[in-house]
């Protein structure tokens, strides 16, 4: 994880993500550097535009918590439904009870 976080940390400074400079900083935090990991991730990142992939990941939480709110409404309103249901039904039931009583 760190890895990613140091390439990221030279974008967002305007550096460029190369095996020295990524090196650098994880050398410069202490941490020790595999040279594997730090090849894999500067050719995994070649392709990438760091900046769509940071845009589509900000947006995605907006639009996942916007589609889930309607569920839980909906579930409220059924749930509503249910009670009153149960409520009548026992108005219902009550009302059967006493007029066996007083008939």
């Amino acid at each position: 994880m760190e890895y990613v976080y140091a390439a990221m940390l030279l974008h967002s400074a305007g550096k460029e993500i190369n095996e020295d400079s990524i090196k650098n900083v994880l050398s410069s935090a202490g941490i020790e550097v595999d040279d594997v990991k730090v090849k894999a991730l500067v050719n995994a990142l070649k392709e990438v535009n760091i900046d769509e992939v940071i845009n589509k990941a900000v947006s995605m939480p907006a639009t996942v918590a916007v589609e889930s709110k309607p569920e839980k409404v909906e579930e409220k309103k059924e749930e509503k439904k249910e009670e009153e249901k149960k409520e009548e039904e026992k108005e219902t039931e009550v009302a059967q009870g006493l007029s066996a009583l007083f008939g």
